[in-house]
Formats: C-alpha cells, structure tokens, sequence
C-alpha cells in the first residue's frame, strides 16, 4: 500500500508568544504542495528498521516519527494490521516542508487503510495519536488546506469559495542546506503568551491574487530569524521573486525552504528553468499548491 506525503507550505505564520510549556502559540493558513515522500506499508510482514531511498535518503538511527507510529498503534491495538515501512524521500531534510510529519500522517492514513472495518480500529485515538508525534502531524493527517492554530493542534476549516481556483501554480526552492526548527524558534526570542489566543478569523481567499495579497499583509514570523541564521534565504527569496509571473516570495515555515506563487504554470515552470540554471547546486521544482478556499 502507498500513499504520498505531500509538503506542507506555511503561507502564512504569526507566532503569537511563548507559553509557559515552552511551546508557541501560533497561526498558520497552510497548504500542500503536488511534490511529496511517498511512503509503504506493506502489510503482513515482519515490522523492522524503517528502510529508505530517494534523493534525499538519510541512515535513520535510532526511533524516528514512522517507528513511533507503528509503536503506538501496536501499544494500544496490537491486533491492527501493521507490516513493514519504506521511505521514498524525495523531499529535502529539515526543510520548513514538514517532512517527517507528513511522513508519519502518511503511514497513519495507509494504517487506517489496512484496517478498514477491524473491530479494534476505533481502540486508537487517531487525532490525539498524531498529536503526541507533533505538532504539525494533524494538519498533515488532514492533508488539505486549512487553518492550523495552538501550537499546531487546533484546526479550523476554510470557507468553501465558489469558482476559486483548484490550485496555484507555484516553484519550491531549497538551498541544500539544513535549518533546524528549534534553533530558528530560539533565534526568534518571542516574548511569553500573556492570554491564550481566541480562534482566528478564518479568511476567505476567491483569487490567486487575493491569496499573495493576504501573505503580504501577514507575513512569517519566522523569517527574519531563520535568514538571520542562513542568509542564503534572502538569495533564494530574491531568485524567486525576479522571475516573470511571480505573485509573491516567501519562507515557508521555519525554512530554509522558499517559495513563490506564479501567474500560469507555464510562469512557474520558466522560473524553476531559470533558477535551476543559475543556482544548480539549489533543489528547485515546479509544482502546485492547493488553494485555500
């Protein structure tokens, strides 16, 4: 059984304060792109080390987020349907793409597959499972436009727009280089969270246009921070957004990943040539986005 792990891309993100547990408040419009892992389940066979393969295969020593997955559900529902797990990682590592919790609400989705209909499925909190690998995990279980806010745990759905866009062309680049979330989070010093948030006022985005708009106005948090740590990011910003058609640049999540929204695909894929033939070192793909509305 497979299934794929799209990347997960921040559109936005204000980070509102620290909380007394360490964690940030925070508010996020999120996305998936059409480029992703792709992992297997393979049922039946014997649960091992997790195996991997891809442009981006990394050794994974020790417990990672797919082994924890099978753990959890072997803990609490040992009767469930697991087997083996095989990662294609086809994503860059600690990225701001959400990879590994793609990853892990990819073999959650396959698991729920694999046990359509077994008496001892409800036995697993799906929602709180996912929860406990991550913050990003349930947004990506979910793996469709959305709003994320909390720390990552609260979802709140996008108004459904008539006639909006399916998708939005769009170009992910990553300069090869690693950017671990902590240390951006650490860089960035928020202030302590005061009062916990009320629920954000979920927008209602038509066009293309009023969707880059909406990121002009909100920003990321966490960009100036994380270009701060590598500033390579603002290279890679600028790249984006020198190339024709280009609606809006931007960090996604903690990064170093960036990208930009295109007028047409033929505009994204132009600028993913162009950029790719000055920066070969860079990973650059022409993709889409699925629209927030």
């Amino acid at each position: 059984m497979h299934d794929i792990a799209p990347a997960k891309v921040n559109l936005t993100l204000r980070v509102l304060g620290r909380r007394a547990d360490g964690y940030h408040a925070l508010e996020s419009l999120v996305t998936f792109a059409g480029v992703g892992d792709r992992v297997t389940l393979s049922v039946g066979e014997a649960a091992a080390a997790v195996t991997t393969s891809g442009p981006f295969a990394v050794a994974i020593d020790g417990e990672n987020l797919l082994s924890r997955v099978l753990a959890m559900v072997a803990e609490k529902a040992p009767a469930l349907r697991t087997g083996a797990v095989h990662l294609e990682k086809n994503l860059p590592v600690a990225a701001g793409l959400g990879g590994g919790s793609s990853d892990a609400a990819a073999l959650i989705r396959l698991l729920q597959q694999a046990n359509a209909g077994h008496p001892d499925l409800s036995r697993v909190d799906w929602q709180t499972l996912a929860a406990k690998l991550g913050a990003d995990v349930p947004v990506c279980v979910a793996r469709r436009p959305i709003f994320m806010w909390g720390i990552g745990e609260k979802l709140s759905a996008l108004p459904d727009i008539a006639g909006a866009p399916e998708v939005i062309p769009a170009v992910l680049v990553n300069p090869r280089l690693p950017l671990a979330t902590r240390d951006v989070f650490k860089a960035l010093a928020a202030a302590p969270l005061v009062t916990a948030p009320a629920p954000p006022e979920v927008p209602a985005l038509r066009t293309c246009d009023e969707v880059a708009a909406y990121m002009r106005v909100v920003g990321n948090d966490l960009e100036p921070p994380a270009q701060a740590l590598l500033p390579v990011i603002a290279d890679v910003k600028a790249a984006l957004a020198a190339q024709a058609g280009c609606l809006h640049a931007a960090l996604s999540g903690s990064g170093p990943t960036c990208f930009a929204l295109y007028a047409s695909k033929d505009a994204a894929r132009a600028a993913a040539d162009a950029i790719t033939a000055s920066e070969p070192g860079w990973w650059v793909v022409a993709t889409t986005l699925d629209f927030p509305g």
